[in-house]
């Protein structure tokens, strides 16, 4: 049997930070999925009762969440010279496996007052456990702490360090929310 376009992705289970934190954005409004891959955490929120934008630049990944209740898709270039995304407003942004220190501040204006982030990527020292090993894709330490600060937003939680699971590797995240 086929589960329809509505069912769980079941593939890739969504990350424990983002179900962690998933209930502290504003309930039914808008939330960004940056950089989605196939969906998990956009299935996850739509699920929940949040409208999604999820971005990506990848179309075939994005065509999983075709015909998805309570999704939009956009595939866009996340690196590009132009920011395709600004001017637009979200109650949320969701980020996970995905640093463009670039767009950093500007994702970041994406989100409206009272608007909550939820992001957690690799860190320094992942190299030792896989990929990514790149130092222009691994956050240093205390990073988004530092950058949620400084773009005047509070923080609600933040992690950093070793993790086991899904895989070994090291890892950072933040909850925050722009006062």
């Amino acid at each position: 049997m086929t589960a329809s376009v509505n069912e769980p992705f079941s593939m890739i289970p969504p990350s424990p930070w983002v179900e962690a934190h998933a209930a502290r954005l504003p309930a039914g409004q808008q939330v960004l999925d940056l950089a989605c891959g196939s969906g998990r955490h956009s299935r996850l929120l739509a699920a929940g009762g949040w409208p999604v934008l999820a971005v990506d630049r990848d179309a075939s990944a994005l065509a999983a969440l075709r015909g998805v209740t309570g999704i939009k898709t956009a595939c866009l270039d996340l690196e590009g010279a132009s920011w395709l995304l600004a001017g637009q407003q979200f109650a949320g942004i969701v980020v996970t496996n995905y640093l463009w220190r670039p767009r950093l501040p500007d994702l970041l204006a994406l989100l409206t007052p009272g608007g909550v982030l939820i992001y957690e990527t690799f860190m320094d020292g992942n190299a030792a456990y896989g990929k990514p090993a790149n130092p222009d894709f691994l956050l240093r330490p205390g990073e988004l702490r530092t950058v949620a600060a400084a773009t005047g937003l509070r923080e609600i939680a933040f992690a950093e360090g070793y993790v086991d699971s899904p895989k070994p590797a090291m890892r950072q995240a933040i909850c925050a929310v722009r006062e």
